[in-house]
């Protein structure tokens, strides 16, 4: 199963108003596996960023003067997502932003549901904790997920708390976080990334005989206090215990 945890910065609350996507930040999730795959890119808007907007993610006009627009990474953006889920917190924001780059394009252009599954963190969120804050903030306060590093919003480094957080509410474990490299756009904070370990035999840790001295004494403390302990009892065979 192939999913891709999905967030966007844009310039303003509303695309009927003609904001736009100025950031998107995208990780690759492989059979519940972060796989070490990311799309990131920020986006020439055409069009002033609301103060608002700039409080919350901190990026500028000035920063996004020189990149790209949406039409010119459009295609490398559909071939990363297609076929995915894509697993986003609050997706009808998102989603609506998408569709609305996508209907720039061509009034005829597909849009992202015809090619992509859609799954809404905050409406699982909700479900599973009701009456409840469930910010991803408050979810990462909640799943011991450690955002320390998110003093401002940015796609790529919420979509990376995201999937921490997707994994830790469904039940999953997360990979080995590493962090402190340059990113292109020369931001620490956008340099987060996982990848996936090698499998290998796991190294067996012998107790020591200091160890297994302090053991045995704890387990006939326990058989003094209560008069029986089970992990001093002689082992059953097989067929006893299976009988």
């Amino acid at each position: 199963m192939r999913q891709i945890i999905l967030d966007t910065e844009t310039t303003g609350l509303e695309p009927r108003q003609g904001h736009r996507i100025i950031e998107i930040g995208c990780v690759e999730v492989i059979d519940r596996r972060l796989t070490g795959r990311h799309y990131h890119q920020y986006l020439q808007p055409d069009r002033e960023i609301d103060d608002g907007a700039i409080e919350v993610h901190g990026i500028t006009n000035e920063f996004l003067r020189d990149k790209p627009r949406f039409c010119d990474v459009a295609a490398d953006f559909i071939e990363f997502i297609k076929g995915a889920e894509l697993v986003i917190h609050n997706a009808p924001f998102d989603v609506g932003f998408i569709n609305h780059e996508f209907r720039l394009l061509s009034r005829t252009h597909d849009l992202v549901e015809a090619f992509c599954g859609i799954l809404d963190t905050l409406a699982l969120a909700r479900k599973k904790h009701p009456g409840q804050r469930n910010s991803l903030d408050a979810l990462c306060k909640r799943y011991d997920i450690d955002n320390a590093q998110r003093t401002l919003h940015g796609a790529l480094l919420d979509a990376e708390i995201l999937a921490d957080v997707y994994l830790m509410m469904t039940g999953g474990q997360r990979n080995l976080l590493l962090g402190g490299e340059e990113s292109a756009g020369g931001s620490k904070a956008q340099a987060i990334r996982r990848v996936q370990l090698a499998a290998g035999a796991l190294k067996v840790m012998r107790a020591s005989d200091d160890e297994l001295h302090a053991h045995e004494g704890r387990l006939a403390a326990i058989e003094q206090e209560s008069g029986y302990c089970v992990w001093r009892q002689p082992e059953k065979n097989v067929d006893e215990v299976n009988s």
